[in-house]
């Protein structure tokens, strides 16, 4: 589908690109759709939006509030970026002392993100939609990563910060597209606790070199491995079908993990 320029972009400072470059829709599968016609209210936060026709978009002034909405307080860890909700729903169900969100632009990975969080410690493959085991400790956003890191969440409020497998633009005249770029890095600074973990994992060999480079100069973070090092592969980074079709294409990923000072 050829992207779209929106009418108005978003402030240059919060992200590189117009939200319409980064929001997908497509049609539900039945279990899909039966997942967010009966369990959307559960996981989903309704975020209010700057504009009725940005459905991405963040209200000025909002805040998310994680005490409020995990009627608790405990150590948050937010990954941009979920895909189909495979890892962090892994994480949600082995880790019940953390809460969790998931931040997705597409509506089916959304969707499926609910499954599996209903299936939690069955086989994904099996989850039909249907009420299973419940996650208590995992809410999900559909909406733009930069206006939430920028605007909506109170500085050093995330324990962790996970961009896995970020979409690599491979193409010279999109890298401007690109998630990880320094106004991100500055925006991960902001939300992360000191001590906190931004982790990052890629198999794009040359966007591993872009994101070092960004993470490696970035303000307020150190290379948990030292200056240029990798780190090793993130336990509670777990296989997905989209790094296991990178790997069958001889992609080998790579990881980093950088500290909040």
């Amino acid at each position: 589908m050829p992207d779209t320029p929106a009418r108005e972009p978003v402030d240059p400072r919060l992200h590189r690109q117009p939200l319409s470059y980064v929001r997908r829709t497509a049609r539900l599968t039945p279990s899909q759709q039966r997942a967010w016609d009966a369990r959307r209210h559960r996981y989903v936060v309704e975020v209010p939006h700057e504009h009725e026709d940005r459905e991405l978009s963040v209200l000025p002034g909002w805040t998310f509030d994680a005490a409020a909405a995990f009627g608790r307080t405990a150590p948050l860890v937010m990954e941009i970026g979920t895909g189909l909700g495979e890892c962090i729903v892994h994480a949600a169900a082995t880790h019940p002392e953390r809460d969790h969100v998931a931040v997705e632009v597409y509506t089916p990975g959304v969707a499926q993100t609910i499954v599996r969080a209903g299936h939690a410690g069955t086989d994904p493959a099996d989850a039909g939609g249907a009420p299973g085991q419940e996650l208590t400790n995992l809410r999900i956003m559909q909406v733009d990563a930069a206006q939430l890191l920028a605007r909506a969440l109170p500085e050093g409020s995330l324990d962790e910060l996970w961009v896995f497998f970020p979409d690599p633009w491979p193409k010279q005249r999109h890298h401007k597209r690109r998630l990880v770029t320094p106004e991100f890095a500055a925006l991960a600074a902001r939300v992360l606790r000191p001590g906190g973990r931004w982790r990052l994992a890629t198999d794009w060999a040359e966007y591993a070199e872009v994101m070092l480079a960004v993470g490696d100069a970035a303000p307020g973070f150190r290379n948990a491995h030292g200056p240029g090092g990798r780190a090793p592969r993130f336990e509670g980074r777990v296989l997905t079908s989209f790094e296991r079709k990178g790997r069958d294409a001889d992609r080998a990923a790579t990881d980093l993990e950088y500290v909040r000072l």
